[in-house]
């Protein structure tokens, strides 16, 4: 029975970080509305989902303490959490607001702080299935390391990394006073226009790639694939891609579609011609 036991444990943390999610979004929504900056939504979801992550990570089921796996992964998250959420802090807290509120406002009218909380509360409820792969990766029971816990880090330094590293770029080009309605066209931006998008979306396939085991001696590490197919489809389909292309091709016009003509969407390697 001690694996039912284990089961019902690791559902309860679980639940506890879904919960936990969804508190956490409340609390930021309220905080937004007290700063009129719903901006900060995407602060309180990093760290919220950080948080959740390292939690679950550590969580020893079915053992007396948390495992060599558990604390590489745990300290995996609590540095991407570190590097993006304080990056969002500090772009977020002086304003002006993120342009995709700034368009949701737009659209949604007087309507929009209820639009906003709800917007919020739908993020949390999708959002175990980071905290789910982060566990069934830390969980992962066969002897560590394995040359897949290898790969893993080395998808997530490069993916921390070249987001870091996208994120300087337009940070530099943006302090650039001559730069001032122009658009960031580069380093990582001469080859894409989301280069930060692509390596936070690379970043989520370290867990599947730590989590699967293809002996099939651990079935569950299949359900941390959700996380990257969740991420994609927020980036390119939901809240990331299409609010800020549509803007950028309002404001920018003829630029813009100049730009799109040379450039991917998200990865950044050089487009073929023709």
């Amino acid at each position: 029975m001690a694996w039912i036991a284990d089961s019902m444990a690791s559902l309860g943390v679980l639940l506890a970080a879904w919960l936990l999610l969804i508190v956490t979004m409340a609390v930021g929504w309220v905080y937004q509305r007290r700063f009129s900056n719903a901006g900060f939504v995407d602060v309180f979801w990093t760290f919220g989902t950080g948080i959740a992550g390292v939690i679950v990570a550590l969580f020893p089921a079915g053992a007396a303490e948390a495992g060599y796996r558990q604390w590489l992964v745990a300290a995996i998250m609590a540095v991407w959490t570190v590097r993006l959420g304080f990056h969002m802090l500090l772009r977020v807290a002086p304003g002006p607001e993120d342009l995709r509120y700034v368009e949701f406002r737009k659209e949604w009218g007087g309507d929009f702080q209820r639009r906003l909380f709800w917007f919020m509360q739908k993020q949390a409820y999708g959002s175990i299935l980071f905290p789910l792969a982060v566990f069934v990766a830390a969980h992962q029971p066969a002897p560590f390391p394995r040359f897949a816990d290898f790969i893993a880090v080395t998808i997530l330094v490069i993916a921390i990394g070249g987001e870091a590293l996208a994120d300087g770029q337009l940070i530099a080009f943006k302090a650039n006073p001559a730069n001032k309605g122009r658009i960031c066209d580069r380093g990582l931006w001469s080859l894409s226009r989301h280069p930060n998008y692509f390596f936070e979306w690379l970043g989520w396939f370290a867990y599947p790639v730590m989590a699967i085991d293809f002996t099939g001696n651990y079935p569950w590490g299949l359900l941390a694939l959700g996380a990257p197919a969740l991420m994609y489809y927020v980036l390119v389909h939901y809240t990331g891609l299409p609010p800020l292309e549509a803007h950028m091709g309002r404001s920018r016009g003829a630029a813009w579609q100049e730009y799109k003509a040379r450039t991917r969407i998200l990865l950044p390697l050089p487009k073929a011609s023709g």
